[in-house]
């Protein structure tokens, strides 16, 4: 896929780090001028010299997504750059690896205002220029944890089941209205971010995503056609998060069941956790100042896929429901066999 998209403005939040670092460069690549959206200026000022060497054009706008003022802030400074708002995605969360009763109230609620609420805030934000003119696409950035939760991440996983639902009133809303604005949700499976070098920890060993992992480029494609092909209400990024969705529809028991016996192990290496990964960026981005750019990749390069046959798939809705089918069976029989082992 190669939309043209010059001369189109995009807002992304996240934009410093990980899928949305590498959405930016995609929307680059394709012409957009972009408004870059996040707390740590270092990396906005990297991937914003990225953007122009793409060909795109770029404006920093630093902004706590929790914050309403401040999204209404840098989505003016963006339409004032760049023109009337043609897309908005919403990538940026925040994170704590740790059991529930090891979160305090004040980190749970930080994650659910960043990770949920702040795509309440891009989303109205973003409605609040394109209902008027009838036009314009919000993409959310979604994941399998919003649909099968896993242990270490019920903050994550309580805003990304929040945003899917959120989302789908929304959407309705707009289907009353017979509105020309289009919102839809890209869920990913689990990707190699910086995240896991940043995000606030408090287990013994180092987090790491759940294999099979792949890489930000990969969900960055699937954002931006999104953004081009808005009409369908989701898209699924990878095989295993197609795996994920069904496997929980048809056998949530045995899920949890087998998620209770390997899912702590499975999101740790055999490194001892860092102090940097106990400090966390919680409350203060670790690219404030001193030259930190993390860029879109974190350390799992060589375990990361850079492609997903699946994802190409997921465009043509006949094969990937063929698919679908297929994934289902092959779940309920893979879970059911882990249970009799």
């Amino acid at each position: 896929m190669r939309a043209d998209l010059t001369g189109r403005t995009v807002v992304v939040t996240g934009a410093s780090g990980g899928i949305g670092r590498a959405t930016v460069r995609e929307f680059a690549r394709r012409g957009a001028r972009i408004g870059l959206v996040a707390r740590g200026r270092d990396g906005l000022e990297a991937a914003a010299r990225e953007v122009r060497e793409l060909g795109g054009e770029a404006l920093v706008a630093p902004a706590d997504v929790a914050d309403p003022a401040a999204v209404t802030a840098a989505a003016d400074a963006v339409e004032r750059a760049f023109g009337p708002l043609d897309v908005w995605v919403n990538v940026a969360f925040a994170s704590v690896f740790a059991q529930f009763t090891d979160i305090s109230p004040e980190e749970y609620r930080r994650v659910t205002e960043v990770s949920y609420l702040g795509y309440v805030n891009g989303t109205r934000e973003a409605l609040s220029r394109m209902l008027p003119r009838d036009r314009g696409t919000v993409v959310q950035v979604g994941s399998a944890l919003g649909e099968r939760s896993i242990p270490l991440q019920s903050a994550y996983c309580g805003a990304k089941h929040a945003v899917n639902g959120f989302t789908s009133s929304v959407r309705t809303e707009l289907m009353h209205r017979g509105s020309g604005v289009r919102i839809t949700v890209v869920q990913m499976p689990a990707v190699n971010t910086p995240q896991f070098s940043w995000v606030l920890s408090r287990l013994p060993h180092h987090p790491q995503p759940v294999p099979p992992i792949y890489q930000p480029e990969v969900a960055a494609r699937a954002v931006v056609y999104a953004a081009a092909h808005p009409r369908r209400k989701q898209f699924y990024v990878g095989a295993s998060t197609v795996a994920t969705v069904l496997g929980n529809r048809v056998a949530a028991g045995l899920l949890d069941r087998y998620l209770a016996r390997t899912g702590y192990g499975s999101q740790q290496t055999e490194e001892p956790g860092s102090p940097d990964s106990r400090q966390g960026n919680l409350w203060e981005p670790l690219d404030r100042s001193g030259g930190r750019d993390f860029g879109a990749h974190g350390a799992f390069d060589e375990r990361a896929h850079e492609r997903s046959p699946q994802a190409g798939v997921a465009r043509h809705p006949g094969t990937a429901l063929a698919a679908v089918a297929a994934a289902g069976v092959a779940v309920g029989v893979a879970v059911a066999g882990r249970r009799r082992s």
